[in-house]
């Protein structure tokens, strides 16, 4: 794509707006077990991702890579560093860390360059080392200040960073991709729940009305900006998206603090300019290369 269309901005902004608001939502859920509401994600998303390929006509692709073992493998591991990702930024938002999943979103691109560096053969210009040598710093800040490495930020970053990493050799599109990982994922949080009302501790069963209508929504929430961000990345440039994703941690980091009076102080207040002036050297590097392109 070599230019930014309306369309694509208006599916971005979109994507963007739900993602963002999404702490409000967990929040709302704070008194359901993590792992259920994970289950729920993955139960109610499979109607909304197989709908829409039945609306745009694309379950042969979906077919064709359940019937070819080696596709259905990557979607296997992609599968399981999906819910973990999931399982942690709920747990995060459920237990007051919202500002731990910002910090976990805001060094995730950071994490994809370096392991592109590592495992893809690509060179870091010294902007982009600039970047991974602040983002590693403001985490060894934050681990001596608590005494503990920030877990919960650090399995959000290896796992949507592993995911995006390993979901570039799964050669089926972004929708169909997404189907896949929530079939495969399916029989477990089914028999979750089952052993889960088996024990007799299943929320579901003494949920209001309020409740179910949260957990019901979990599908939409969960598929539809994957949805809106995959029609997006068709109208924008890789440089505007890398730039604009941005806005995602920006908004948990303004609810954390605004919302949620989370606490901004101490070695919050050394790390986190730290992780911002590596976004900004992430930025002018995108920035640099998309001018060398137009050269």
């Amino acid at each position: 794509m070599n230019e930014d269309t309306p369309r694509g901005f208006v599916f971005a902004l979109a994507a963007f707006a739900i993602w963002g608001i999404l702490p409000f939502y967990f929040r709302a859920l704070g008194h359901v077990p993590t792992p259920e509401v994970v289950a729920h994600r993955v139960i109610w998303a499979v109607p909304v991702a197989l709908g829409w390929l039945l609306w745009l006509g694309r379950t042969a692709d979906l077919r064709l890579a359940i019937r070819t073992p080696r596709m259905l493998g990557m979607a296997m591991v992609t599968a399981a560093l999906i819910s973990l990702n999931w399982g942690t930024y709920v747990w995060l938002i459920q237990s007051g860390q919202a500002m731990n999943a910002a910090l976990g979103y805001y060094i995730n691109p950071i994490f994809s360059v370096f392991l592109g560096a590592i495992f893809l053969g690509e060179r870091l210009s010294l902007r982009q080392w600039g970047a991974v040598t602040l983002a590693i710093a403001a985490v060894l800040v934050l681990t001596i200040d608590a005494g503990s490495l920030p877990i919960g930020a650090l399995v959000l970053v290896f796992s949507w960073g592993g995911y995006a990493f390993f979901k570039r050799a799964l050669p089926i599109g972004p929708n169909q991709g997404f189907a896949l990982e929530a079939l495969i994922l399916l029989p477990f949080a089914i028999g979750f729940m089952a052993w889960q009302a088996g024990r007799g501790q299943l929320f579901a069963t003494q949920a209001g009305a309020v409740d179910w209508a949260l957990l019901l929504g979990c599908g939409l929430i969960t598929a539809v900006p994957l949805i809106l961000y995959a029609n997006a990345a068709k109208g924008l440039r890789l440089s505007t998206i890398a730039i604009s994703g941005y806005a995602i941690p920006t908004i948990i980091f303004l609810i954390s603090v605004l919302a949620f009076k989370e606490p901004f102080d101490g070695a919050r207040l050394v790390a986190f300019p730290m992780i911002w002036a590596a976004m900004a050297l992430y930025i002018s590097e995108v920035l640099r290369k998309r001018r060398a392109v137009q050269a």
